[in-house]
């Protein structure tokens, strides 16, 4: 898990389209999003979410930086607020099954 919020941590984006991705942000739903994005498929688990959303991505500024005419900067915006909002729901879970792990302590421990 923690190796997709690494790379979505990781990426750098124009200052304008990032602007535009944390305005989005507050409107995110995902049941909405997601099978617009992933053509009417079911929506997928956040881990796997982030990891089509990051390959989607990926392609998407590739052809923005070859200018590509192709190229939709409004689509672009969808899939990172997606992205964004995915992994953010996915380090949310990570940290609860942290807390859920340290916080069960086991038996044999409890009987010292």
């Amino acid at each position: 898990m923690s190796e997709l919020i690494d790379l979505v941590n990781a990426l750098h984006r124009p200052k304008l389209l990032l602007q535009a991705v944390r305005h989005g942000l507050a409107d995110y739903n995902r049941e909405r999003m997601l099978p617009r994005l992933f053509q009417d498929r079911a929506a997928p688990t956040p881990h796997r979410a982030v990891s089509d959303l990051l390959l989607t991505e990926e392609l998407m500024d590739l052809a923005r930086r070859d200018g590509e005419a192709s190229y939709s900067p409004a689509r672009h915006i969808e899939v990172l607020v997606a992205l964004i909002a995915e992994a953010r729901e996915l380090a949310s879970e990570a940290a609860r099954l942290e807390r859920e792990a340290a916080s069960s302590v086991p038996v044999h421990a409890a009987l010292r």
